[in-house]
């Protein structure tokens, strides 16, 4: 299993040792956590057919009852569940969860009107891709550059 929290985590951490641990975080740990959320390439996440519930909340860096949430909430997320319950998300589920993730965490958008926003926009999943890509061309030569 691939470990897909580790800055995210320390930041917060080190922002929640300054105050107290209890409670909700605050804005600005969410949009710091959001903003070094590691997501695998496409190549790496469709290498799996499913995904278990812990190892998509491990790639979030959110709690479980939030991803049920979101589940309850926003009907472009089917996990599959086995006799017993557990889900298991396929990579078409994680890239919807990475969409939704955007929306609520990045964009600051509300429950009501991220699912508004995925209503309304069909190819909003296709403009979501279109900027990832962008995002990871970007990155790329932002490398390069530094190694010149």
């Amino acid at each position: 299993m691939v470990d897909f929290a580790t800055e995210a985590d320390e930041i917060v951490k080190n922002e929640s040792e300054k105050k107290s641990t209890r409670g909700r975080k605050s804005a600005k740990e969410h949009s710091l956590a959001a903003e070094l959320i590691q997501m695998p390439d496409d190549d790496v996440l469709f290498q799996k057919h499913y995904y278990s519930m812990g190892e998509v909340t491990a790639m979030f860096n959110e709690n479980y009852s939030l991803i049920r949430y979101w589940e309850s909430e926003f009907d472009i997320l089917k996990p599959k569940k086995n006799k017993k319950g557990d889900r298991f998300f396929r990579p078409e589920d994680i890239k919807n969860l990475q969409l939704i993730y955007d929306l609520l965490r990045r964009q600051k958008f509300t429950i009501e009107g991220a699912r508004e926003y995925l209503k309304n926009n069909k190819r909003a999943e296709e403009k979501f891709a279109a900027i990832q890509s962008l995002q990871k061309i970007k990155d790329f030569f932002l490398e390069l550059k530094a190694g010149l």
